[in-house]
C-alpha cells in the first residue's frame, strides 16, 4: 500500500508561524506542541494543494467552510518557513457564516455566505482546480448531494478536498441515528467511513486518488507528539488502517 505521505515534509506543523497567531485562537497546549496531531487536518490539505500545484502551476482554489481562515493560513506559514509555495490565482470562501473582515485581511477573495444545504444554493459559473471541503460534510443531513452540487465548479482534472472524523463502516448508522436527534445547530449529523467516501465519489462521477486514515491516537497537549517518530507512526498506522475509529482525509479527482 503507497503511504507517500510518510515523505512529506513534517515541519510544516512544527515550525508554521500560524501556531502562535492569537487571531486563529489554538490552544496553548497545542502551540506548545511540535507535531501536534490535532492539526493534521492542515497537513494533509496543504500537501494536497502542493501536489495539485505541480499539474496546475496557479491555482483557482474555492474552501467550504472557513471559519477565520485557517487554511490559508497555514498555506501561507509552510511557506514562509521553507515549505514549497503553493501558488494561486484565487481563493475564494464559502461558508453559512463569512467574516468578511477577517478572510479579506487573510487573503480571500470571492465570498459566498450561503447556506449549503438550501435547494437554492450555487455558485457562480467560475470554476476550481480545487476545492476544500475539510470538516464540512459531518455537518450536513445530505452531504453526497452538496458534493454532486459543486461537481459542476470543479475543472476536469480538478480535485476536492477533504476529510471528517470517521467510524468503521459496521458503526456508521448505528452512530449517526445515534446523534442526529440531539445535535445542535451547525452539529455533527453525519457519520462516514472509508466506505462512505468512496462511494460518495463513484455517485458524483469522481476518482479516489488518496483515501487515509490519520492516526492511531491523539490527546491534546500529549508529551509524544514532539517527537517526529511518533507522528510518522501515527501517519502509518492511519494509512494502513483507514477504518480505524479517528479521522480520514482525501483526494477525489474529476475526470480530464
Amino acid at each position: 500500500m503507497a503511504l507517500p505521505q510518510l515523505s512529506w515534509d513534517m515541519n510544516f506543523l512544527k515550525n508554521n508561524p500560524v501556531f502562535q497567531d492569537r487571531h486563529y485562537g489554538i490552544p496553548e497546549e497545542v502551540k506548545a506542541i511540535h507535531y501536534p496531531i490535532r492539526l493534521v487536518r492542515y497537513w494533509f490539505m496543504y500537501h494536497f494543494l502542493r501536489n495539485q500545484s505541480k499539474q496546475v502551476a496557479v491555482m483557482d482554489v474555492c474552501e467550504i467552510g472557513v471559519d477565520v481562515g485557517q487554511m490559508l493560513g497555514f498555506v501561507k506559514g509552510a511557506a514562509a518557513n521553507g515549505g514549497e509555495q503553493v501558488e494561486f490565482a484565487s481563493w475564494d470562501a464559502v461558508d453559512v457564516i463569512v467574516q468578511k473582515e477577517l478572510l479579506i485581511k487573510a487573503g480571500y477573495g470571492q465570498f459566498y455566505e450561503v447556506n449549503l444545504e438550501s435547494p437554492e444554493f450555487s455558485l457562480s459559473d467560475k470554476t476550481y482546480d480545487a476545492m476544500i471541503l475539510l470538516h464540512v460534510l459531518e455537518h450536513l443531513f445530505e452531504p453526497e448531494v452538496l458534493v454532486k452540487k459543486l461537481m459542476k465548479n470543479l475543472k476536469p482534472g480538478g480535485i476536492m478536498i477533504g476529510g471528517f472524523p470517521s467510524l468503521p463502516k459496521c458503526l456508521e448508522a448505528k452512530r449517526e441515528a445515534k446523534i442526529r436527534p440531539s445535535a445542535k445547530k451547525y452539529g455533527h449529523v453525519s457519520v462516514f467511513s472509508p466506505a462512505r467516501v468512496r462511494n460518495m465519489a463513484a455517485e458524483s462521477g469522481l476518482q479516489v486518488e488518496l483515501l487515509s486514515g490519520a492516526f492511531f491516537m491523539r490527546k491534546k497537549g500529549f508529551f509524544l507528539e514532539n517527537y517526529q517518530w511518533w507522528f510518522k507512526f501515527n501517519l502509518w498506522f492511519g494509512g494502513m488502517f483507514p477504518s480505524w475509529p479517528g479521522e480520514t482525509y482525501w483526494v477525489l479527482r474529476k475526470p480530464k
